[in-house]
């Protein structure tokens, strides 16, 4: 999982630009059997790490109760210096945490992971933690992608200086009563967004013999609510939302749409005015958040664009933005699962998809989205989501989870990307489906911009017309 330069991140292959504008959030989470444990000799009670094991670059020694690691400092990569336990029997689709208390001799981050134990080495838990002299306990939810008696716990140490690290009372264990994991077991559903576009235009034109249906068929669906340079105070915007959400048990989908250069000027153009305005805007969506649960979809269109971008520094710095949000959002939202956007099936080559997320930060959250306000059938997304993932595997050792965009992608896509005639409404949001959620993320009836079917309705402002022609699929 070596850097990447920028030139071998980049290819230039320009393709439609999905359009997207500002929209609105259910999951029934199924109950899990009582807690199993599944690590053993998690508190080194016996005085042994067996069978915990140690790579290279480290000794390994229990020392007054704890499990001691002392790390060389001549390593690259995280996975020059890794402990771990294996034979671990894992289920697709179960809830699980894994919990255990650490400390470090210097402040490090560290990656945790629980996989397969041979390659690929698919992944179903990647976290980063900080580690400092202060020990403290972490609990980490997931549901498994994987079926398997060959999964792992890592811990993986390199790349970081040497330094010594202790960890003490680990347990990876089925999630008891709570049903689902992360923000999933935190709630209990999407959340609908009562101040959507469709929704205000609802009770505005209660008359208007299309409110009905508009109300049945998109108002009432859960979806995502996007936030830009329209949004205000982007932190007090962010944690208004988000606490509606949380004050009804719900969970909130988020768009961050404010890169600058968005949209490379076109229908959605704007964006943060500088590199610094942007870092300062997303460190302050993602601390609105804070530790309430929350889904957020980064920056559509942006990698995909980056051909789109006029020089090689222009592109490192979005490419460090991006790297930046991901971390912001890692570090200052710890229940929010996000996912970084891939572009879609009929755009970039999936390799090159794949060594931009990489560079783009993507290990840092929880995967990639695509399909975003776009018309890909879930079928052809979760096929190139397995290209994109292939090419992860292959280069960097690890696979994400993703997330498709449904709100239009019925009818699959005519090739037209901006409000095209004919596509239809698609799956409305849920877990799972061919892909780890498929969500309303592009508001169905919000204008992709003055073209096709609209040719006189700007970029994100509600269409009846739009939204009826979505319900019939005319």
């Amino acid at each position: 999982m070596g850097s990447l330069t920028l030139a071998s991140a980049v290819a230039f292959a320009c393709g439609p630009v999905p359009e997207t504008s500002p929209g609105t959030g259910t999951v029934t989470a199924d109950v899990q059997a009582a807690a199993t444990e599944l690590v053993v000799n998690g508190t080194f009670s016996s005085g042994t790490t067996t069978p915990w094991w140690n790579g290279a670059n480290t000794a390994s020694r229990v020392e007054n109760g704890q499990w001691r690691v002392d790390v060389s400092g001549s390593t690259s990569n995280p996975w020059d210096a890794i402990i771990g336990q294996s034979a671990i029997s894992l289920t697709s689709g179960q809830a699980y945490t894994l919990a255990f208390t650490a400390s470090a001799t210097a402040s490090v981050s560290v990656r945790v992971t629980v996989q397969m134990e041979s390659a690929p080495y698919t992944v179903t838990l990647d976290r980063q933690i900080a580690l400092d002299g202060t020990s403290r306990r972490f609990s980490l939810p997931f549901t498994s992608t994987l079926s398997t008696g060959q999964g792992q716990v890592t811990f993986q140490l390199g790349g970081r200086g040497a330094f010594t690290l202790r960890l003490d009372d680990i347990s990876l264990s089925t999630s008891g009563g709570s049903g689902g994991s992360g923000p999933l077991g935190m709630t209990s559903g999407f959340y609908v967004d009562p101040n959507s576009n469709p929704a205000a235009w609802v009770r505005a034109n209660g008359g208007d013999s299309r409110a009905s249906r508009i109300q049945s068929a998109i108002a009432s669906k859960p979806g995502a609510r996007w936030f830009g340079n329209w949004s205000g105070d982007i932190a007090s915007a962010v944690s208004s939302f988000v606490g509606a959400a949380d004050a009804a048990d719900k969970l909130p989908v988020l768009v961050a749409y404010n890169i600058p250069g968005r949209d490379c000027g076109s229908h959605s153009g704007g964006g943060a005015g500088s590199p610094e305005a942007y870092r300062t805007w997303i460190s302050a969506f993602a601390a609105g958040i804070g530790n309430r649960p929350a889904i957020v979809l980064i920056e559509p269109d942006a990698l995909a664009q980056l051909d789109c971008l006029s020089n090689d520094t222009e592109r490192q710095t979005r490419v460090g933005l991006l790297r930046y949000a991901t971390e912001q959002l890692r570090d200052r939202a710890p229940n929010t699962w996000a996912y970084l956007d891939g572009g879609n099936a009929g755009w970039i080559a999936a390799d090159t998809m794949a060594q931009r997320l990489e560079s783009a930060g993507a290990r840092n959250i929880r995967g990639f989205v695509l399909n975003v306000s776009n018309f890909y059938t879930t079928a052809q997304s979760s096929s190139y989501a397995a290209a994109v993932n292939t090419a992860l595997s292959n280069r960097y050792g690890y696979t994400l989870p993703f997330v498709v965009d449904t709100s239009r992608n019925g009818n699959g896509s005519n090739g037209e990307w901006c409000n095209p005639a004919g596509r239809k409404l698609g799956t409305p949001s849920q877990i799972g489906g061919g892909a780890e959620l498929l969500l309303w993320v592009k508001v169905p009836g919000d204008s992709d911009g003055s073209c096709g079917i609209a040719p006189g309705v700007p970029a994100g402002q509600f269409s009846p017309d739009l939204a009826i022609r979505l319900i019939d699929g005319t």
